[in-house]
């Protein structure tokens, strides 16, 4: 048989980042995301106190985050179970996130909403 590769150690997850928000670098704790947004190039990081621009795609930070505290549910949305305040479905059937820490709602994608059904 083939030996198994062996398995990288378990990265710590992020905890902070810096993103770049008009000309500041700002310093972001993961746990006040609200959620990342993918944007072309670039990765939108939504807080409570407003947004900032990360140069990394939004599968880069997939690998990082910890997925534990985050769920994709959106092929460009990737949201922070701890500033969700409720999962509805508009009067289309689709799945929508409703924040905590922010006024706007954010769409789940089908293939996403089997995470919220087994909670």
């Amino acid at each position: 048989g083939h030996a198994m590769p062996a398995a990288p150690a378990p990265r710590e997850p992020l905890v902070w980042l810096t993103a770049s928000a008009g000309n500041e670098t700002r310093l972001i704790m993961v746990e006040d995301v609200a959620y990342f947004q993918s944007d072309s190039k670039y990765t939108v990081v939504m807080t409570q106190h407003g947004e900032a621009l990360l140069r990394k795609p939004i599968r880069d930070l997939l690998e990082v985050l910890d997925p534990a505290m985050f769920k994709q549910i959106h092929r460009s949305t990737i949201v922070n179970l701890r500033h969700i305040a409720a999962i509805t479905r508009d009067e289309m059937g689709r799945g929508v996130v409703k924040l905590k820490s922010r006024p706007e709602t954010l769409a789940v994608s089908q293939p996403f909403m089997a995470l919220f059904r087994n909670m």
